[in-house]
């Protein structure tokens, strides 16, 4: 019993992995923390929803409607939706209301719903009437860029766009990696080493607190569902 994802990564500058999910069997996930919001759309029972997922500074422990159908997209670090400002969605989302089998509504005007394969075209179409927005900053820090900006600036535009510190945004996407590492077999030893954590300790906690799971329990693929990294099939 498990959530079976399928992901790509995306060629869009805006996007960056768009995913489908279908739900077997399956009433709760662990989902860890992440640094991107995103749109989802699902159905059940004949029933189609769409919401706006935030970033989440913690692992937690999420509903999963069974029998459900999911499709998402995760966007860049640095973009933001106009009429939901980011930092409003961290550790949160909205659904989004009138939503029907083929559309939805956002930020005033209504969008068909697009499926795995068209999914960037929705996102053009957002970008080009302005509902989606992007600092292109974040982008050049987290390349590891220094901008002709007082650090001050730096973090006061980051948390404007994506609602968490360039810090968090790191340390998150650290755990999120050395979770990766330890579900594809590497020893703790060797994530410490590789993703520089100052050793074991430390790391178990930033498992604890981002993903929820001990080191042991990734490398044997156990303790429930958990809603991993997008190139990453989840734990059963």
């Amino acid at each position: 019993m498990e959530l079976i994802f399928e992901t790509r990564r995306s060629h869009s500058p805006w996007v960056d992995c768009v995913w489908t999910c279908t739900s077997e069997q399956v009433t709760a996930m662990t989902s860890i923390a992440g640094v991107r919001w995103g749109l989802v759309f699902w159905e059940r029972d004949g029933r189609a929803y769409a919401g706006v997922t935030g970033p989440e500074t913690r692992a937690t422990v999420a509903p999963v409607p069974e029998g459900a159908i999911f499709t998402g997209i995760e966007f860049a670090v640095g973009t933001s939706l106009r009429a939901l400002p980011t930092p409003s969605l961290v550790d949160g989302g909205v659904e989004l209301p009138d939503t029907a089998r083929r559309t939805f509504r956002l930020d005033g005007a209504r969008w068909e719903t697009p499926d795995s394969d068209d999914a960037e075209a929705l996102v053009e179409r957002l970008v080009r009437v302005g509902s989606v927005v992007r600092d292109p900053l974040v982008a050049e820090v987290l390349r590891g860029h220094r901008p002709a900006v007082s650090t001050r600036t730096v973090e006061r535009r980051f948390r404007a766009a994506t609602g968490l510190t360039s810090g968090a945004v790191r340390q998150i996407e650290r755990a999120r990696s050395a979770a990766a590492l330890l579900v594809a077999g590497e020893t703790a030893a060797d994530v410490v080493a590789e993703l520089g954590y100052f050793d074991e300790p430390h790391l178990a906690r930033a498992l604890r607190t981002y993903v929820g799971r001990t080191a042991g329990q990734l490398r044997e693929r156990v303790g429930g569902a958990l809603a991993l990294l997008s190139d990453q099939r989840p734990t059963s």
